[in-house]
C-alpha cells in the first residue's frame, strides 16, 4: 500500500477509524479516543465508512469490501469462515472450526488477530459454553456484547 487513507466515524460502540488506499482496506479500528470525523478520499475507505454506518442504522446485514489479502491461504481460509456466520448468529470456535477442519485455538488465534473488526465479525464466534470469550476490538468484551445485542435486536425486528 502506497498511499494510506483514513475515515474516521463515531458509531455507539466506539470511534470507528478505517485505513485503506485506492485498492483495499487495509485494517479497522475500534477505538474510544474520538476526534473530528473524517470521510477519507479512496472509494474503498469511503465505501467501508458509508456500509459500517448503513450496519449500525440497521440498513445492511453484510459488507462488500475489497479487504488486503490475508497473508497465507490458511488466514483466508479462517477469515472466510468468519465472514459465512450469518447476521445474528453465533457459533463456538470449535463448532466453526470444524466447518472447515481446522482447531477451535486456530479460530481464536485469528478472531484476535483480525484487522477488520465488524466487517469480518469475529464478535460472533463464542466460547462452547456460550459465555463470550474474548474480543480484541474497542472494549474488549463490553464491545462484542453491543454488537452480538445489537444484532440479535434488528434480526428479530427484521422478522416481525
Amino acid at each position: 500500500m502506497y498511499a494510506r487513507d483514513m475515515a474516521r466515524i463515531a458509531t455507539p460502540v466506539g470511534v470507528v477509524t478505517i485505513y485503506g488506499d485506492d485498492a483495499a482496506i487495509a485494517s479497522i479500528q475500534i477505538d474510544a479516543i474520538a476526534g473530528p470525523p473524517i470521510s477519507g478520499a479512496s472509494l474503498p475507505v469511503r465505501a467501508a465508512a458509508d456500509q459500517i454506518q448503513a450496519w449500525f442504522a440497521g440498513e445492511r446485514t453484510n459488507f462488500d469490501l475489497p479487504l488486503t489479502a490475508a497473508r497465507t491461504i490458511r488466514g483466508q481460509v479462517l477469515r472466510d469462515a468468519m465472514v459465512a456466520i450469518g447476521y445474528g448468529e453465533v457459533l463456538s470456535y470449535g463448532a466453526l472450526a470444524a466447518t472447515i477442519g481446522s482447531s477451535a485455538r486456530a479460530i481464536g488465534q485469528a478472531c484476535a488477530r483480525n484487522p477488520f473488526p465488524i466487517i469480518v465479525p469475529c464478535h460472533r464466534v463464542s466460547n462452547a459454553d456460550g459465555s463470550l470469550g474474548a474480543y480484541s476490538a474497542g472494549e474488549g468484551p463490553a464491545t462484542k456484547r453491543w454488537l452480538l445485542d445489537f444484532e440479535r435486536r434488528d434480526r428479530r425486528d427484521r422478522l416481525l
